[in-house]
């Protein structure tokens, strides 16, 4: 569906302020995205009306997403949205864009710490998700810490799994999401 003239205004602020975030999150500033953008500061006080109303945008858009590719693939057999969990989770660590995209917003959430509040919630919502997901609650959530834990270490180069070895965890966290 075609968006409007304003939402395409917004996605441009929010696609500069992702890209701020990637080179150096402690520089996002106002003034910065906009030139980024290539829009005023005034236009982008239209559409965000503060640094925070800004980032709470980006971390929003980065988590909906997520949460609509999950919801894309999980289908509705006994921890299906489980194992969509962590297929979606997986995907983004092959793609070095996505893992730097998600170490800028991480660093943005860092510097920011107000803003974790939305991304608290949400997760809490994704953990209700998993808890009622027609599996055991201990394996679901075992499953969900196993993915984030594998996710952290690859975002942050902690000697993370690979090869085999990773292919092997993804497919004991799918079997746990199917028991």
């Amino acid at each position: 569906m075609p968006r409007g003239r304003g939402s395409d205004s917004r996605g441009k602020i929010l696609d500069a302020a992702a890209r701020l975030l990637l080179r150096d999150p402690s520089k996002l500033t106002l003034d910065a995205v906009a030139a980024e953008a290539g829009v005023s500061k005034g236009g982008l006080l239209y559409h965000y009306g503060s640094k925070a109303e800004l980032l709470d945008a980006v971390v929003d858009r980065w988590e909906s997403t997520f949460q609509e590719e999950i919801e894309a693939v999980a289908d509705p057999s006994p921890g299906g949205w489980t194992r969509a969990y962590v297929q979606v989770t997986a995907r983004d660590f092959v793609d070095p864009h996505e893992r730097e995209i998600d170490s800028g917003i991480v660093a943005a959430m860092v510097l920011n710490p107000d803003r974790l509040e939305t991304v608290r919630a949400r997760y809490r919502s994704w953990q209700e998700r998993l808890a009622d997901d027609g599996i055991d609650e201990v394996d679901a959530t075992l499953v969900r810490m196993a993915a984030e834990g594998l996710w952290f270490c690859e975002l942050l180069d902690l000697g993370p799994p690979t090869g085999e070895l990773r292919e092997k965890l993804l497919a004991r966290m799918r079997e746990l999401a199917s028991e």
